[in-house]
């Protein structure tokens, strides 16, 4: 609203207006000063209008003709009268009209207040669900990233029992090539053997021609020997062959007990492959997230690490246990 506007602006422009020939309105005026509110105009146009016959007899008496006769002074007087009158009226009309046009003015302020009261509830009403909805969201992508963070763990938790089943395997499969070997080293002493024990045989058949007596009691030990001989043979066969089903056994245990946690492994990559993408789209969407996310997850992470470091530790001590007794085997 301008301020600033007296009675005496108002009375001078309105004078100045009607100079022109024009009639003063409320819309002239505030466009004759540049300035002004049309309540303030109103109230002083309207004193202008009451002080207009005054001004007028001050005028009149200014410019009367003393000494005139009565005739004259009678004419003019009724001139001035009805002039007086036209004046009123047309100052009643003016009056009127801009009464009227400030009631409209006035009405069409109400209606624009009352919308813009309406438009600001709404905006408010907007703000208030668009700050919901944020909160919503930065919740949302909070426990986004703690689901993130737990499937991580868990994938480097998988990753290590892959290893500790690789390892396993590994030492299996190392068991396994040194139960062949000792079974191959058994196998050849005793071929060596029968080979020895068969030329022996056949030296004491040379023999037994000269010393029928003698061969016959060395033929009997001899083959007490070669059938003791080949019963232990034959017990080290099976030992080695138990053994060498067991190695294989475990071989094969450990060999699909690393197949299912790589698959595990490469299902949960590829399901942080996935959520690992979401939580950049929600920052993105929601700049003012609340960034205590890092510190959390490595807090958490802090917190797992002894103990996944105790199991690793264990894991790794199982297979130098099974090696120490096997060798001991």
């Amino acid at each position: 609203m301008a301020r600033g506007i007296t009675e005496s602006d108002v009375h001078t422009a309105a004078d100045e207006i009607v100079g022109l020939g024009e009639r003063p309105t409320v819309e002239r005026v505030r466009a004759h000063l540049g300035t002004g509110s049309p309540n303030t105009v109103t109230r002083w146009l309207e004193t202008w209008w009451q002080g207009l016959g005054r001004r007028l007899d001050a005028h009149h008496r200014s410019v009367a003709v003393p000494d005139a006769p009565d005739a004259v002074a009678r004419l003019a007087s009724e001139l001035w009268a009805s002039a007086m009158r036209h004046a009123q009226s047309i100052a009643d009309d003016a009056l009127r009209a801009d009464r009227a046009a400030l009631g409209r003015e006035i009405q069409a302020l109400e209606s624009d207040r009352e919308a813009f009261l309406a438009e600001a509830a709404t905006l408010r009403e907007q703000v208030a669900a668009a700050g919901h909805k944020a909160e919503l969201a930065t919740t949302r992508a909070a426990e986004l990233q703690r689901l993130v963070d737990r499937l991580e763990e868990q994938v480097e938790e998988v990753g290590r029992q892959r290893d500790a089943a690789v390892a396993h395997a590994a030492d299996g499969v190392s068991a396994r090539d040194a139960l062949e070997a000792r079974a191959r080293s058994l196998q050849d002493a005793a071929l060596a053997e029968r080979e020895s024990l068969g030329q022996h045989v056949r030296a004491v058949e040379d023999r037994a021609l000269k010393e029928i007596d003698r061969a016959r009691q060395e033929t009997k030990e001899l083959q007490g020997r070669l059938t003791a001989a080949v019963r232990q043979s034959a017990a080290a066969e099976k030992s080695l062959r138990e053994l060498i089903d067991q190695a294989n056994t475990k071989a094969v245990e450990a060999s699909r007990e690393a197949s299912a946690q790589r698959a595990r492994a490469d299902a949960l990559e590829g399901q942080l492959g996935v959520l690992r993408d979401l939580p950049a789209a929600l920052r993105a969407a929601f700049p003012q997230a609340a960034p205590g996310s890092a510190a959390r997850k490595s807090r958490s992470r802090s917190k797992v690490a002894p103990s996944k470091q105790t199991k690793a530790t264990k894991q790794s001590s199982q297979p130098a246990r099974r090696r120490r007794a096997k060798v001991a085997d």
